[in-house]
């Protein structure tokens, strides 16, 4: 109970704000991006206390790691992301960097495969994560989409979490 209410003391203000709740309208993953959202920032809340990590970064990180509007590209949501989350809440530059470098796997899964369309080659130094709790909402991100997904969703979510674990090794 104690933890419950650790994390629902960093989260309330935004999960009670009127934009964020506009994500229960954006389907993502077969759920919507608040509850998504929601199970990402918990789950990072979890792994930052486990790895005596930024817990309020974590959290409030992995509750704005999406909060866009409408369709984006996987490589430019974490920029608007970060925008909408420096203009209606009060984000650190440590939160801002971890919503901007949260799809960092994609970066590293994009260069690793070549048939991943070769004219949209990225740095993925650009999206690595320069902390903890940066590869800690990384990974959760990855992890709780692989629960939320469809069939097609769970292999391709098992595909970049391995991934990303065989990258850290070789890093």
């Amino acid at each position: 109970m104690k933890i419950k209410n650790e994390y629902k003391e960093i989260t309330e203000k935004i999960l009670n704000d009127e934009n964020f709740k506009l994500l229960k309208n954006e389907r993502h993953h077969g759920t919507n991006r608040y509850d998504h959202s929601r199970r990402v920032s918990f789950l990072s809340f979890l792994l930052c206390k486990l790895f005596k990590g930024d817990e309020k970064a974590g959290a409030e990180a992995g509750l704005l790691h999406d909060f866009f509007y409408g369709k984006s590209s996987y490589l430019e949501h974490p920029q608007v992301s970060s925008a909408n989350a420096k203009k209606y809440f009060n984000i650190s530059d440590k939160e801002a960097s971890i919503i901007e470098s949260h799809m960092y796997h994609l970066a590293l899964l994009k260069n690793s495969y070549t048939f991943l369309k070769k004219d949209n080659k990225v740095k993925a130094k650009e999206y690595k994560p320069n902390c903890k709790e940066g590869y800690i909402v990384c990974f959760a991100d990855m992890l709780v989409s692989i629960f939320e997904g469809s069939i097609f969703e769970v292999r391709y979510g098992v595909c970049l979490y391995l991934l990303f674990i065989m990258n850290l090794i070789r890093y």
